[in-house]
């Protein structure tokens, strides 16, 4: 199926089958809507569309996925970045896993049965990805994992977890596995943020034993496994998010149009347009270049940084122009304002991104 016939089709039918979120925006009501949504979309077929036939999927160009998570964010059916986490995590195991393994959970993700984390970040260990200390030692056919996770998105009602953890020194003794949440020895502790979701979480685990064929890669893989996967978290993920973000940008255009009290600056606007553009453009050369086969690298920084800039200058100018609808008002702008605050340390701190332009793209040095 072509793009244009498969949006027009999909449109039509999202039109006709109604998958609206309730009024609760609570996150136990947004994962309850992330499953709902997915089922839908898997039991009608779009969502196996650009996905492998050997996962349950039809086939297909990728950007299908990128066009049904457009048009999941631009009628707000699901949170973006919950709905696109499967854009991260299905494509480790497709590549990683045993086609056994991946044949029987790719389905389970896609079609909503069950949700999935990513453990990667630890306390001392965010950006710096090469320092993590979690420790999974071999004992016979299984291995033992002991160690803490943090800033872990959904854990508390993920059913698995691919799991970065250290077997030996440095970049090569980083190994990963897909790890089930129901583990006995595995604790899991929610994080309130600042925008008053409990998002992420701290998750433990002391002494946990992990079958040797759950292991995604061999030894040593962990490292290349979270390079191709931090690509793709900055690739089809974010044309959802801009896809949102738009939708939010023409909430700002409705509300200064009608809303007395608040103020209006074209060239303000403008400016926000402008930002947004950009990333899009930039994002839609990165979804022709995997449609067209292509390896995504470190030029998806370029993306990363983009993208913050425009998310944060988009809420500055919700801010500017609604008078106290953020630090006056319990309104849904406040949530998206303070969550905007971590646009630049999300999915690799600003900072780093910078340098990774610097010094890979532009071969600046060390320096």
């Amino acid at each position: 199926m072509n793009r244009a016939d498969f949006r027009t089709g999909l449109r039509s039918w999202l039109d006709a089958n109604d998958l609206s979120a309730g009024p609760d925006h609570s996150l136990d009501a947004q994962v309850e809507q992330l499953a709902r949504v997915r089922r839908a979309l898997f039991d009608a077929d779009w969502m196996r569309y650009g996905w492998p036939a050997e996962v349950g999927g039809l086939g297909g160009p990728a950007v299908l996925r990128a066009i049904l998570g457009e048009e999941v964010a631009t009628r707000d059916l699901a949170e973006p970045g919950i709905y696109s986490m499967i854009e991260v995590l299905a494509p480790t195991m497709i590549s990683y896993a045993s086609p056994q393994l991946a044949a029987e959970m790719v389905p389970r993700l896609l079609s909503g049965r069950e949700q999935w984390c990513q453990g990667f970040s630890e306390p001392g260990s965010g950006s710096d990805l090469a320092s993590l200390s979690t420790k999974a030692e071999q004992r016979g056919d299984h291995w033992v994992i002991t160690g803490q996770k943090v800033w872990t998105s959904l854990a508390q009602y993920a059913a698995r977890c691919v799991l970065l953890t250290r077997t030996g020194i440095g970049h090569d003794g980083i190994t990963a596995f897909f790890v089930d949440m129901d583990s006995p020895g595995i604790t899991v502790r929610p994080l309130r943020t600042m925008h008053g979701i409990d998002e992420f979480a701290e998750v433990y685990f002391d002494e946990v034993v992990v079958p040797a064929d759950r292991m995604l890669g061999r030894p040593g893989d962990g490292w290349r496994i979270a390079m191709d996967l931090l690509p793709h978290e900055r690739s089809t993920c974010f044309w959802h998010r801009i896809a949102y973000l738009y939708r939010r940008f023409d909430q700002l255009l409705e509300q200064t149009a009608h809303d007395d009290r608040a103020g209006h600056d074209d060239a303000e606007l403008g400016a926000v347009h402008l930002a947004l553009h950009t990333i899009r453009c930039r994002s839609l050369a990165t979804q022709e270049r995997l449609a067209a086969g292509g390896k995504l690298g470190p030029e998806t920084s370029v993306d990363k940084v983009l993208l913050a800039t425009a998310e944060q200058h988009l809420f500055d100018t919700v801010r500017d122009l609604l008078p106290g609808v953020i630090e006056l008002a319990d309104s849904p702008w406040r949530a998206e304002y303070l969550y905007s605050r971590a646009a630049t340390i999300y999915g690799g701190t600003a900072e780093i991104q910078r340098n990774i332009i610097a010094r890979r793209l532009l071969d600046l040095g060390k320096e």
